[in-house]
C-alpha cells in the first residue's frame, strides 16, 4: 500500500472492550494483514481479509460516527505506512486515538497524541521471541501496556517482565489479560483459554500487584457471542 492508502479489513461502531477505556463507545478501525500467529489470536479473518481505501475515506467513515474514541488495531496496524498519516488526522479533528499493537513493530514513529496500546508476547502466544524491546523506551505515561495470559507460567514470565523492566514507572498502565474461555467444542486449536478466577487468584496473592497492575477482560465477548465480528 502506498502512503495514503490503507488496507482496511472493517470500520464498525461498538464498546471498547479492552484497555483503561474499557466500556466506552469507540470506533474500531481494523486493518488487515499481520506477520505474527499467536496460539489465541481470534482475528485470524484480518491476516488476508481486506480492501484498500484512502486515508480519507477512512477519516470520513469514522467521522460519520459522533464519537470521540477511536482505536487502530489489526491485525498488526503498524505494517501499513498509511497508519501514520491516518493517525494525525484524526488526531488532528480532537479523536482521541488508541493504537493497538502486538509490541513486534517500532512504535517510536507513532504520533505522540495518540495512546499506544502495546502487547507484550508471552511464551504461551508462541510468539515471545519477536517482542521489540526497545519499544520500552518509547513509552510515556500515556502508553499501556498489556499481556494476553494462557497459563501459570505465562502469568510468572509477565510478573519478571513487569519488575525487571520497571513497566509501572514506563507507561501509564499495566493489564492482564486471560484468554477467554470458548464454550465445549469451539475452543481456539492449540489454546483453550484461561479461567479468569484463576487469574485473579494469582494475582491478589501477589503483593508487590497492588496498584501496579489490572486485570483485564475482553468485555465485547461478554455482551457478544465470542465470535462475533464487527462489535
Amino acid at each position: 500500500m502506498s502512503a495514503d492508502r490503507l488496507r482496511i479489513n472493517e470500520i464498525f461502531l461498538s464498546i471498547q472492550g479492552e484497555s483503561t477505556r474499557a466500556g466506552c463507545p469507540c470506533v474500531f478501525v481494523r486493518l488487515a494483514g499481520c506477520h505474527l500467529r499467536c496460539s489465541y489470536c481470534d482475528t485470524a479473518y484480518a491476516f488476508t481479509e481486506g480492501d484498500g481505501r484512502t486515508v480519507d475515506e477512512v477519516v470520513q467513515e469514522v467521522c460519520s460516527h459522533s464519537v470521540g474514541l477511536v482505536e487502530i488495531t489489526g491485525g498488526e496496524p503498524l505494517l501499513q505506512k498509511a497508519v501514520h498519516p491516518l493517525t494525525a488526522a484524526l488526531c488532528n479533528l480532537g479523536k482521541e486515538v488508541l493504537i493497538e499493537t502486538s509490541g513486534a513493530c517500532d512504535i517510536s514513529r507513532c504520533d505522540p497524541r495518540a495512546i499506544r496500546i502495546v502487547d507484550i508476547k508471552t511464551p504461551g502466544s508462541g510468539e515471545a521471541d519477536r517482542n521489540l524491546w526497545s519499544n520500552l523506551d518509547h513509552l510515556t505515561q500515556r502508553d499501556e501496556v498489556k499481556f494476553v495470559i494462557t497459563d501459570r507460567a505465562d502469568y510468572d514470565w509477565a510478573k519478571s517482565v513487569i519488575q525487571r523492566r520497571r513497566l509501572a514507572e514506563r507507561c501509564g498502565a499495566v493489564l492482564m489479560s486471560p484468554v477467554f474461555e470458548q464454550p465445549p467444542g469451539e475452543e481456539i486449536a492449540g489454546c483453550p483459554g484461561l479461567d479468569p478466577q484463576a487469574l485473579a487468584q494469582w494475582m491478589l496473592a501477589d503483593p508487590w500487584l497492588g496498584g501496579t497492575v489490572r486485570l483485564q477482560m475482553q468485555l465485547h465477548k461478554f455482551i457478544w457471542c465470542a465470535q462475533t465480528r464487527g462489535v
